[in-house]
């Protein structure tokens, strides 16, 4: 875990992924929010840049630039097939790939003891907190193996346009389905070894709390809501 230059408190960033998902992925308030969410899907660029991940960052500015730009200028001149491909191809990834960036900048921030500790602020059952927990590790943990995997496999040429394309499946979603199994059991023991589910309440050593910077980032967070709030009011007063 790298150190970061802005840390935020895990319960404000599980609000921005629950904003993220209920206004940019589902598209609640699309009405009345259309021009407010662009820039509410530049919140996960902002994050990445003041974590010091600048090559997420990059990524996410091309990819989202490129969807939204299309979106704005390419798709007005297109007609038939191709334009529902274009509007499908780009509305799934500017709807999308904000929600899962947030996610992703949750997930590598945000260690296990931070997230049950926020978790206990919020007097959270731990039937939820387990589970969760036990997810926070696994889906890095199955990246790095399915990066070594694709590397030796790379290595004896099992790869798409390679001499063993065929047995690409066989060599490498096996062996990952094998490590998925065997990675959740080897959580599921060390959640239980840390104490997690036991009679006693367990305690965190890690500091968590809000500071400026969280009550501003909640505070942007809060804007849709009301927003919305206040237009389901004025429906309601005619």
């Amino acid at each position: 875990m790298t150190e970061h230059v802005v840390k935020f408190d895990p319960r404000t960033k599980m609000l921005l992924l629950l904003t993220m998902a209920i206004f940019v992925l589902g598209g609640a308030g699309s009405d009345i929010l259309n021009d407010y969410m662009p820039l509410f899907c530049v919140l996960p660029l902002i994050l990445f840049l003041l974590a010091g991940r600048w090559k997420s960052s990059l990524m996410y500015l091309i990819f989202y630039s490129i969807s939204y730009g299309m979106v704005i200028w390419i798709l007005p001149m297109l007609s038939g097939l191709l334009g529902y491909i274009v509007l499908a191809i780009c509305g799934i990834i500017t709807r999308f790939l904000p929600s899962i960036m947030t996610g992703a900048y949750l997930m590598q921030t945000t260690t296990v003891s931070e997230f049950s500790a926020a978790m206990n602020r919020m007097h959270v059952t731990e039937k939820i907190t387990i589970p969760l927990s036990v997810m926070f590790r696994f889906f890095p943990t199955i990246g790095d193996e399915f990066t070594s995997i694709n590397d030796a496999m790379r290595m004896r040429d099992i790869r798409f346009g390679g001499r063993n394309a065929g047995k690409m499946i066989e060599y490498r979603l096996i062996p990952l389905m094998v490590c998925s199994v065997r990675i959740g059991e080897e959580l599921n023991a060390a959640a239980i070894t840390r104490g997690l589910g036991g009679e006693v309440k367990r305690t965190n050593v890690c500091r968590i709390g809000f500071k400026a910077h969280d009550y501003i980032l909640i505070l942007i967070c809060l804007v849709p809501y009301v927003v919305c709030a206040v237009s389901m009011i004025q429906k309601l007063m005619r």
